[in-house]
């Protein structure tokens, strides 16, 4: 990696405490998180406890008093492309082998590109490298959370750079993560997966404006890194890369940071990515996950209100995400990978 991404990566770290090194780094993973859902189970004290309701899963967090239900589900579609180089992860519990205390969910969307290997490999990986760099299990702390989460991108990003090598394969992916611990909700990510958040403008757990419209807010949570937007660019010129007056960087890559892409590290392109946080309460109904491709035929408003009107109809979660993957892939004729994830905040 060249200097710069160094710099930046140590800026980054810097800003969480403490310092030193949390744990060593991950062995392999004994599990692979590829397209499937935890299975229901309870541990001893309960502090597992998901149950299933009408064929969907739902996992309780309960903090000061306020229990939230939380269903997520998934779809996918390869759109006109030849393979499928979207990979994802929906874990409802996702405390693998660090159980604690504190409650832990754990969703994400990997959109690869040159290949599928990068994308699969931080699938497998990314999560319990976040576990291992010390994301909290028994109390909540931001600051550790964050620091966890960086440690995670950062480690996934060194293994798969190591293993391409050795490989002599060139694949990239990008990332839009999400963990929910208690009741604090961490967005992640890299490239141009993108996560909006549906939050309803008043606390009134109506849905309905006084003119009979939406008054959900779709808010987007994460920021795109391309390599056309000047403060990635900058980075790219400094370590030598040219963006292209196609806004690719060598005239080839459109985003900016990425897991893997090796031939392009040594040129700007990082896997730093940008942590965002907040606190569930009862404005926040739904979180949409998806690839560029989902977000290259639906604006965030879009797809929020598409939602929301499945969502009233009664509609599964599941149905959802297949019907609006299908939205994207058949109506708005969205010819690339098509990956989704929704997840719903239910208030109890």
């Amino acid at each position: 990696m060249a200097d710069t991404a160094k710099s930046i990566l140590e800026e980054e770290t810097s800003k969480f405490e403490p310092k030193s090194k949390r744990g060593a780094d991950v062995e392999d993973a004994d599990v692979t998180l590829k397209k499937f859902k935890t299975e229901a189970a309870a541990d001893k004290t309960g502090a597992r406890n998901l149950e299933a309701v009408n064929g969907d899963e739902e996992l309780k967090v309960i903090k000061r008093e306020v229990e939230f239900v939380i269903e997520a589900d998934a779809a996918e579609d390869k759109g006109s492309r030849h393979t499928m180089e979207d990979a994802w992860v929906l874990l409802l519990d996702a405390s693998l082998d660090f159980p604690g205390k504190l409650r832990c969910a754990h969703f994400a969307i990997y959109d690869g590109h040159g290949g599928r290997l990068a994308a699969e490999h931080a699938q497998k990986h990314l999560h319990k490298n976040v576990l291992s760099s010390g994301l909290p299990r028994e109390l909540l702390d931001v600051k550790a959370t964050k620091k966890a989460i960086l440690d995670g991108f950062r480690k996934t990003d060194e293994s798969l750079l190591q293993e391409s090598s050795a490989g002599g394969w060139q694949d990239g992916a990008t990332a839009v993560c999400v963990w929910v611990l208690g009741q604090t909700v961490f967005v992640a990510n890299v490239g141009d997966a993108k996560a909006v958040v549906a939050r309803s403008l008043t606390t009134d757990k109506s849905t309905n404006n006084s003119n009979g419209g939406s008054s959900l807010k779709a808010i987007v949570l994460t920021r795109e890194h391309k390599a056309i937007y000047p403060q990635e660019r900058a980075r790219i010129q400094k370590a030598g890369g040219v963006v292209g007056s196609n806004g690719r960087l060598q005239g080839r890559l459109e985003v900016s940071r990425a897991f893997g892409d090796r031939q392009f590290k040594k040129l700007g392109v990082i896997a730093t990515p940008d942590i965002h946080s907040f606190e569930l309460t009862d404005r926040e109904h739904f979180i949409i996950l998806g690839c560029d491709g989902l977000w290259g035929v639906f604006g965030p408003s879009d797809a929020v209100d598409f939602v929301q009107k499945l969502l009233k109809d009664g509609l599964s979660v599941a149905s959802i995400s297949r019907r609006l993957v299908r939205e994207a892939i058949r109506e708005r004729r969205c010819k690339d990978n098509c990956t989704a994830i929704v997840i719903v905040f239910r208030p109890k």
